[in-house]
């Protein structure tokens, strides 16, 4: 039997304290630290003061498609491939790096996030997986995320072409309210 480093031990408890911090559900813990569940439960109602919450994970590309969705993962895709490509990053410090800068640019931005880093974490893995890509919109030329192996020759970004329904949401609508009165 191996003998486990305490080092590396507590660079996993760092580690998952971080993603618990962030909203990281269970199964994301358990997949990217050797902590045993009883140990990660423990960290997780350290840090929360509450048992994690119970349930699968959702699995699906369509969540990402979405128009809200689909610019939020855009522009944590942008930050993330940044980190891949620029830095000496990789795996989950990419991700967590990323998932910061989101909500750094997000809280700038004064929005609510969209993005879980769970959910973040997710659309990593359907691109490792090869279930999503960036598609370059025709008429911005940004990077967006988009079903892989769809032709994207002629693909419009969400931002170029609005839904009509988009920005219509109750925090808009009190915001307008707030502004108006």
């Amino acid at each position: 039997m191996k003998n486990k480093s305490i080092i590396e031990e507590a660079e996993d408890i760092q580690r998952a304290a971080e993603m618990v911090r962030l909203g990281a559900r269970m199964q994301m813990l358990e997949a990217e630290t050797k902590l045993s569940r009883e140990r990660l439960l423990k960290i997780y109602k350290e840090i929360r003061g509450m048992s994690p919450p119970k349930g699968m994970l959702p699995f699906s590309t369509d969540w990402f498609m979405t128009w809200q969705p689909n610019v939020h993962a855009s522009l944590f895709m942008a930050f993330f491939s940044f980190f891949q490509t620029q830095t000496a990053l990789k795996g989950l410090e990419s991700i967590l790096k990323a998932y910061h800068l989101y909500l750094d640019h997000i809280e700038a931005e004064d929005t609510e996030p969209v993005l879980s880093l769970t959910r973040a974490w997710t659309l990593v893995r359907f691109f490792d997986a090869d279930l999503l890509q960036l598609a370059p919109c025709k008429t911005c030329g940004g990077k967006f995320v988009a079903h892989a192996y769809d032709p994207t020759h002629e693909f419009v970004c969400g931002l170029c072409n609005m839904p009509s329904r988009a920005g219509k949401t109750k925090r808009a609508a009190k915001a307008a309210l707030a502004t108006a009165g």
